[in-house]
C-alpha cells in the first residue's frame, strides 16, 4: 500500500481534474471537518494539502511550509492567494467531479469555506494550450520519488509532499500571432518535435528554469493541466517537491531576481493566483496527521 497520495506522481495527468480552495472559517469545528475529509480523500482520486495557516490554525507546525510569496520581479508580478486548504480531484467525468466536490464542500463545513474553485483538464496527450508539451523535463520513476516526497523525519512527514500551484493566465490570440520562430524562442524548444534549441536566447522558458542549472540542483515533479473559463484561458500551474526551495529558486530567477534577465513566458502568460501546500501522507489507506498531532 502506498505511503504517500499516489494521485501526487501518477502519469499522465487525469483527463479531467477539479482544484479547490477553502478559507478557514472556524476552527473549533476543525477537527471533526477533517475526520470527514479522511472518509472522502484517497490519495489518489482526491489529493489535499493544508496551508500554512491551517497548520497554525491545529496549533501544529509543518518544518518548510511557508506561505506563498507575493514576488515582485523585473516588470512582473507573482500574487499570493493563499489559502487555507486545497484539494485535488481527478476523475474522467466533469458530473462525476461535480458530485465528488459538493460532497466534500459539505463534509468540510462549518470549519472551511470553498472560495476558488478551478476545472482543468488534459489537453492532447498532456500538452499547454499554446500547444507546447508540458513537464518534458519530469523526473521519472525513483528519480520522481525523490524530487517530490519527503525521504525521512518524524511520524506523519515520510511520504509528505509539499505543492506549489500558481494559475497563468496566457494571451493566446497574442501568442498565436507571433512567427513561429519567435514562439519557439519564448519556449527555447521548437514546437514541430518538442527539441530543446541550443542557441534560444537565456531568456528561453527552459534557459531559465533547467533544473540541473541551479545550486543546489531544483527538481520538482509538474503536474500542470490547462484551464478555460468563458474567454480566458491559461495552465494551472502545479508542482510537488520535497520541499518549496526549488520551486521558489525557478521562480526567482524567471521573474529575473538572481540576474535580471526575465522569463520569456511573461511576455505571453502572467500568474493570477500563487498557493504552497503540505500534503501529508497515507497510513492504512488514509491521511496520515500524526504531524499535525491528530490520529
Amino acid at each position: 500500500m502506498s505511503y504517500y497520495q499516489p494521485g501526487i506522481l501518477a502519469t499522465p495527468v487525469p483527463p479531467q481534474a477539479r482544484h479547490m480552495f477553502f478559507a478557514l472559517e472556524s476552527a473549533a469545528a476543525l477537527p471533526a471537518a477533517l475526520e470527514n475529509l479522511k472518509g472522502l480523500v484517497d490519495g489518489k482520486s482526491a489529493v489535499v494539502g493544508f496551508g500554512e495557516s491551517l497548520v497554525k490554525a491545529l496549533k501544529g507546525q509543518i518544518e518548510g511550509l511557508r506561505a506563498f510569496p507575493a514576488l515582485t520581479g523585473v516588470g512582473v508580478d507573482n500574487p499570493s492567494t493563499q489559502h487555507a486548504l486545497w484539494c485535488w480531484l481527478h476523475g474522467v467525468d466533469r458530473g462525476e467531479l461535480l458530485n465528488r466536490s459538493n460532497a466534500i464542500e459539505a463534509a468540510l463545513a462549518p470549519a472551511l469555506r470553498l472560495v476558488q474553485m478551478n476545472e482543468t483538464f488534459r489537453h492532447l496527450t498532456g500538452h499547454d494550450l499554446t500547444g507546447y508539451e508540458d513537464g518534458t523535463e519530469n523526473p521519472h520513476d525513483e528519480a520522481a520519488v525523490a524530487a517530490a516526497l519527503v525521504s525521512d523525519g518524524a511520524d506523519g512527514m515520510v511520504g509528505g509532499s509539499f505543492a506549489a500551484i500558481q494559475q497563468w493566465q496566457h494571451d493566446l490570440k497574442g501568442f498565436h500571432a507571433m512567427p513561429s520562430h519567435e514562439k519557439d524562442n519564448i519556449m527555447g524548444r521548437r514546437l514541430s518535435d518538442n527539441e530543446e534549441i541550443d542557441d534560444a536566447p537565456i531568456s528561453a522558458h527552459v534557459k531559465r528554469t533547467a533544473q540541473e542549472s541551479f545550486a543546489p540542483e531544483a527538481f520538482v515533479v509538474r503536474r500542470s493541466m490547462p484551464w478555460i473559463e468563458g474567454d480566458r484561458a491559461g495552465l494551472m500551474f502545479l508542482a510537488f517537491g520535497f520541499s518549496l526551495d526549488a520551486f521558489e529558486a525557478q521562480l526567482r530567477r524567471m521573474s529575473g531576481l538572481e540576474d535580471g534577465i526575465t522569463d520569456g513566458l511573461y511576455r505571453i502568460s502572467r500568474p493570477i493566483t500563487g498557493g504552497y501546500y503540505w500534503c501529508p501522507p497515507l497510513k492504512d489507506g488514509h491521511l496520515d496527521l500524526r504531524a499535525l498531532r491528530i490520529g
